[in-house]
C-alpha cells in the first residue's frame, strides 16, 4: 500500500533569520536527497491541508491561540523566546504543518494508504500546551494524535520520538492519558533541560548521556521501548522523526548514523504490522546539518514504506 509524502509550500515561508538553523533549506534537503534516491518517484505526494482552530485547540489553550494571534507581525518579526520567533508567514505555516497529520490521518484511516512522511516545518514537540518553545508552535504531533482518538475514535496511539532534544511538550500533553504511550530516547543534559523522574506509567522516556551512540540507543529500544509497545498493542504509530541525533549534526552530542534511523524505523514497521494494521504517520522535528538530515530521511523513508 502506498506511502504518502505530505508538505505544503506555507512550510517553506515561515522563517526566523539567516542565522537562524531551524531554515526552509531543511525542506529543501529532505526533498533533494528524496528524489536523488530515487525515492520520491514511489512516495504518492499530498499537499497538507491546514489544522482548524478547533483541531489545535485540542491540545493547545485559547489564550494561547489568542496570543499567537495578537503577536503574529505585519512585517519583520516578533521574538516569542531567543529562539523561537514569528515572521508574517509562521502562523500560515503552523497550520499548516499542524494539518498534515490529520491529512495523513484521513488518508491511512480510510484504508487509502499505510504509511506516511510529514515534511513540514515549523518542528512540534517542544510545544506546550500554553507555550510556544524551541522553534515549535503548535505540536503536530500531539495535534494528530487526539485527532485519532477524539475524531477517528482509535482507543490507543503510541508516540515515538528520536529527536536529540526531549518531546517535553508531547509528554506534557499526554502525561497520564491512558490512551496513549509515549516512548523516547533524549540527550541529558540538553536543552530543554527537561527530566521527569517519574513521568508516569504511559511516559517510556529515557535520557542516555553525551557521546551516547547507535548501539546505546538500539539497546535502549529493545530493552523498552519494544516490550512496552507490545503490551499495549497501539492501533496507530505517530513517530517525531528528528534527526539531529546524527553525528554530523553539532545540535546535539550523540552518535547516531543513518544505519541507526534506518534500524529503529525497521523495527516500528514491525511492531505496527502486529498490532496497527502497519499504520504510521512520521513527522519531521529536528536535523539542522543539512547533508546528514537529507541522508538520515531517506533512511528513515526507506524502512518506512519497505522499499
Amino acid at each position: 500500500m502506498e506511502t504518502l509524502y505530505i508538505t505544503h509550500p506555507a512550510c517553506r515561508l515561515h522563517e526566523m533569520g539567516a542565522w537562524h538553523p531551524e531554515s526552509p533549506q531543511r525542506l529543501d534537503a529532505v526533498a533533494d536527497q528524496l528524489a536523488a534516491s530515487g525515492l520520491m518517484d514511489f512516495l504518492s505526494q499530498r499537499q497538507a491541508r491546514p489544522a482548524t482552530p478547533d483541531d489545535v485547540l485540542r491540545v493547545h489553550t485559547p489564550e494561547y491561540l489568542a496570543f499567537l494571534r495578537q503577536h503574529a507581525p505585519a512585517h519583520g518579526y516578533f521574538p516569542v523566546d531567543p529562539d523561537t520567533i514569528m515572521n508574517p508567514d509562521t502562523l500560515q505555516a503552523a497550520w499548516a504543518a499542524a494539518g498534515a497529520g490529520l491529512t495523513a490521518l484521513d488518508e491511512i484511516l480510510g484504508g487509502h494508504a499505510q504509511t506516511a512522511f510529514c515534511a513540514i516545518r515549523p518542528p512540534g514537540h517542544h510545544a506546550r500546551p500554553g507555550q510556544a518553545l524551541g522553534f515549535c508552535f503548535f505540536n503536530n504531533i500531539a495535534v494528530a494524535a487526539r485527532y485519532a482518538l477524539d475524531v477517528h475514535g482509535l482507543q490507543r496511539v503510541a508516540i515515538v520520538d528520536f529527536d536529540v532534544h526531549h518531546g517535553n511538550g508531547t509528554e506534557e500533553i499526554f502525561l497520564h492519558e491512558d490512551r496513549v504511550m509515549m516512548c523516547s530516547f533524549y540527550q541529558y543534559p540538553l536543552f530543554p533541560d527537561t527530566r521527569q523522574e517519574h513521568p508516569g506509567a504511559n511516559m517510556i522516556n529515557i535520557p542516555v548521556d553525551a557521546y551516547s551512540d547507535g548501539k546505546v540507543v538500539r539497546d535502549l529500544a529493545t530493552q523498552h521501548w519494544l516490550p512496552a509497545l507490545r503490551r499495549f498493542q497501539p492501533e496507530l504509530i505517530l513517530v517525531s522523526a528528528g534527526f539531529d541525533a546524527h553525528r554530523e549534526d553539532d545540535m546535539g552530542s550523540l552518535k547516531l548514523v543513518e544505519a541507526d534511523y534506518a534500524w529503529i524505523t525497521e523495527r516500528l514497521v514491525e511492531a505496527a504490522a502486529e498490532s496497527a494494521q502497519g499504520r504510521i504517520v512520521s513527522f519531521l522535528e529536528g536535523g539542522y546539518d543539512l547533508s546528514a538530515l537529507g541522508r538520515s530521511a531517506v533512511a528513515h523513508v526507506r524502512a518506512l514504506g519497505g522499499y
